[in-house]
């Protein structure tokens, strides 16, 4: 007798598929209540919430800890040089990303920011480019499709790595691969340690700078889940315009969400838990 058969690729996608629409939110029949639904834009949200609650335990029992740890082991001015570093790290792909949204200017600072802090940083461990009017550049693939006119998509909260919509993950997903730094050196095992190595040592960096704020939220807010929604989706707009403030609302008695989140006390970084 044969044993048991592979699924076919019919029958993954239909679990794949149920599974999507166990975790779709119903829409609500009222017009007001369907509106309301139509501009949180988080049609996943049952399944959001779950992939949420996963997150927050990550983050209590393991992420949080080493933030703690991390903030009371290293000082503060070595703290902020190994996040000077990994901008630094990061300055090829803002560079890159300015170009392909056609901001030349912005490429150039990225260009003059990454010689300067890399010669005189050292190694950019120091931000001396701020010093010398060289601003920090924004730039990722997700805000250069957003720049080719490319829609959002419905919001996603992602496994470890937290809030996100459709193209932002997307776009997250390029950027690991559009980073020269990926293919120096030529080694078969350095792409995935490069990659993953910042990815973590970042992930603790960016965490501990919002120990203070993200406790405060969580303690102020009536839902965490969607207060962090709605801080993502203000902090997000103003990185897509480079800094810009978004257009005010035509209807000012419309709620235009939760007030931004205290800014931490070293650097801006992401709200991500």
């Amino acid at each position: 007798m044969s044993g048991p058969r592979a699924p076919s690729r019919v029958t993954t996608l239909a679990l794949a598929g149920a599974i999507l629409l166990g975790g779709c939110a119903t829409v609500p029949r009222d017009p007001a209540a369907r509106a309301e639904f139509k501009a949180q834009n988080d049609p996943l949200e049952p399944l959001n919430r779950r992939v949420f609650a996963v997150n927050q335990f990550v983050d209590r029992t393991i992420v949080k800890p080493i933030a703690i740890g991390y903030v009371k082991v290293v000082p503060g001015p070595a703290r902020d040089a190994l996040r000077h570093l990994l901008d630094n790290l990061n300055e090829p792909l803002v560079l890159l990303n300015n170009l392909l949204q056609g901001r030349i200017r912005g490429a150039g600072i990225c260009a003059g920011r990454f010689v300067v802090n890399t010669v005189a940083g050292p190694i950019g461990l120091r931000d001396v480019a701020r010093r010398n009017r060289l601003p920090p550049q924004t730039g990722d693939f997700g805000q250069t499709l957003y720049s080719w006119g490319v829609h959002d998509g419905p919001y996603l909260v992602l496994p470890l790595f937290g809030p996100a919509n459709s193209r932002d993950a997307i776009g997250r997903g390029v950027d690991v691969y559009l980073d020269p730094f990926r293919y120096f050196p030529r080694d078969r095992d350095w792409p995935t340690l490069n990659s993953s190595s910042r990815t973590i040592v970042s992930g603790v960096d960016e965490r501990s700078r919002y120990l203070v704020a993200l406790d405060e939220i969580q303690r102020t807010s009536i839902d965490f889940y969607a207060a962090l929604r709605s801080y993502y989706r203000q902090n997000r707009e103003t990185e897509l315009r480079h800094g810009q403030a978004p257009p005010m609302p035509t209807d000012l008695y419309e709620d235009p969400g939760a007030a931004p989140a205290p800014a931490p006390s070293d650097a801006g970084a992401r709200v991500s838990p």
